[in-house]
């Protein structure tokens, strides 16, 4: 997919009180990437085949969490996202959260401050570098 197209949206998730993207925990010998594909298509139905990896962008994000397993004891979480594109908008089949939606791309965007946003003004500077430009895995 090379060139600027006449219409390009984002998918968010939505959870009760914030927007979020697929993710997850990586399985026993899988990498980033395929884990993002594995997530995404578990909770939006997507199929990772049908989804252009631009393999020129990735951003990682750090932030502490804790688990109520583990009591107080805090741990850096790692993210990392991956730019896919799809030719049609699919229907989804969500499974995680009760519901999601398509934002048109027209950045800058001020959607959730710490995690989102940062996401996608990296986005952007990658788009406006490369253009909209998918290389497979």
């Amino acid at each position: 997919m090379t060139g600027v197209p006449d219409s390009v949206e984002f998918l968010l998730m939505r959870h009760q009180n914030r927007w979020d993207l697929p993710k997850g925990h990586c399985e026993a010998g899988e990498s980033f990437l395929e884990t993002a594909l594995r997530e995404t298509e578990e909770e939006t139905g997507i199929p990772a085949s049908t989804i252009e990896i631009d393999n020129r962008f990735k951003f990682d994000l750090f932030y502490p969490v804790q688990y109520s397993r583990t009591g107080s004891q805090v741990f850096e979480k790692q993210v990392r996202y991956f730019l896919g594109f799809l030719i049609d908008k699919p229907d989804l089949v969500l499974t995680e959260h009760p519901s999601a939606a398509w934002h048109h791309w027209d950045p800058p965007h001020r959607i959730q401050t710490q995690t989102i946003d940062p996401l996608l003004e990296s986005v952007a500077q990658h788009i406006n570098q490369h253009g909209f430009t998918a290389r497979t895995r």
